[in-house]
Parts: C-alpha cells; structure tokens; sequence
C-alpha cells in the first residue's frame, strides 16, 4: 500500500482549524448532557425511591426503557420527533440560539476571532439523547449506593422531624453519591465517548470534523488518529481529576 503520511498538515490551516471546532464542539456536548443527566439520574432515583406508585412505575418504565435500546437509534428517535414532542415555539427558539465561540487567540497557526456561533436543533436533539441515555444508567448507580447505606439512617431521619424528601436530600443522598463516585465516573467517560454519535445528525464534533478532513483533504489515517488521542486525551483528564478530587476531598464512607 503506498500512502504519504502528512502529520504536519494535521496541526497547520484548515485541518488544525476544524479539529479545534470539533473538540470544543464535544466538549460543549459533553458538559452540558453530563451536568443535565446528574440531575435528572438524582431525580429518577428518588421517584424509584418513593412510596408513591405512579412515580415508582414511571420511574423504572424509563430507566428500563432508555438502557435497554441503542443510544443510536434514540439520537434518531429524539431528532426525528423534534417536532411532534417539542411546541413549536421552543423548536424556533432553538434554532435561533446563539452561542461564543472561544476566541481571539492563535492555535498551530491559525487566527481563532471568536465569533457567534447558532446553536441549532440537532445540537439540542443530540444534547437530549445523551442526557436520557446517561441518566437512566446514573440513576441505577445512585439506586445501588443507597441501598448501600443502612436504613436506620433513613428511618433516624424520620424520627427527628424530617420528611421523606428532606431525609434523602440531607442525609442519604450525599453518602449514596460519595459511595458512587467510582461508577459515576465510568458513566461521565462513556458520555464523552457515545458524544461521538451525534454526528450522524451532522453535529459538528469532533468526529464529524474528522470525516470532513478525510473527505476534503485525503488523509484518513492522521484525521481519525489525531481524533483518538484527543477522545483518549478528554477521558484521561476527567479521570484523572475526578479520581484526585475523590481522593483529597471526599470523606470516606464506611459501614
């Protein structure tokens, strides 16, 4: 096979200048569906936690549902009933919401302004299916550190004034998270990684930047390596902070 490497096109011009789009793109994406899916996995777990059957059902209808069907097909589900699920008036705010995009400085070469960007449909469609995606698996996470804690806890809670909602807002929801630190991070690294489907909805990240310089610019093999080590780059971070903030500022939890 003859094939010319050119790593130095990767860092210089409009490959260089695409990629950085991209990462900032996945990063965008990444945030956003991870700080959304926290919240909505805590409260999918409390509904699976209370006495009050319709939110039990409802509940494990929707974790069962959204982690036992491909985040493929719900990027498309999402995207496709946009606007059948969504009133038309959030559709049209959507797709006239702007965002900055990072800017003035010089990267490998190449003059990044800062400018608006649209932050259009799609964006939010593939925000939504990871952010539902995720929050099922976070809520089976924080389920199973709460069964964790003992339920005298729960039940001392009730026996000095606290409601059932203040009881697990107060004291066992901050022992069930510290406990599910470990999981959690998994869940936080693989949303990253499946952030990467979204560009079959022609969200620009960083692996739709990665096709466009092998179409555009014929070299496959350096556009799809530099895209692996910036995914690796990404996860290593995360768990590399994560796993020192659990270390230096986590309380131990021991029963």
């Amino acid at each position: 096979m003859d094939y010319t490497f050119h790593w130095a096109r990767m860092f210089t011009g409009e490959p260089a200048q695409w990629m950085w789009e991209g990462f900032c793109t996945t990063m965008q994406i990444s945030t956003i569906s991870l700080i959304c899916a926290m919240i909505l996995g805590v409260i999918i777990c409390v509904m699976r936690m209370t006495p009050f059957k319709p939110f039990k059902w409802f509940s494990l209808a929707f974790t069962e549902f959204f982690r036992n069907t491909p985040l493929l097909v719900q990027i498309f589900f999402w995207y496709n009933a946009s606007s059948f699920v969504i009133p038309k008036v959030i559709n049209d705010w959507m797709n006239d919401l702007y965002y900055w995009f990072p800017g003035p400085f010089t990267l490998f070469g190449h003059h990044f302004a800062g400018e608006w960007m649209l932050f259009n449909v799609e964006l939010f469609m593939g925000i939504i299916a990871l952010t539902v995606y995720t929050s099922a698996f976070i809520a089976e996470e924080i389920r199973a550190g709460i069964f964790s804690i003992p339920k005298n806890q729960l039940e001392a809670s009730r026996a000095v004034g606290l409601s059932f909602l203040q009881g697990y807002r107060y004291v066992i929801l901050p022992q069930a998270l510290r406990i599910v630190i470990p999981p959690l991070i998994s869940q936080a690294l693989n949303l990253i990684k499946n952030s990467s489907l979204v560009m079959v909805l022609g969200v620009t990240d960083l692996m739709y930047q990665a096709t466009q310089i092998e179409s555009y610019h014929a070299m496959p093999f350096e556009a799809f390596t530099v895209a692996l080590l910036i995914y690796l780059a990404i996860s290593l971070v995360v768990s590399f902070c994560i796993t020192m903030y659990n270390k230096h500022f986590m309380i131990q939890v021991m029963y």
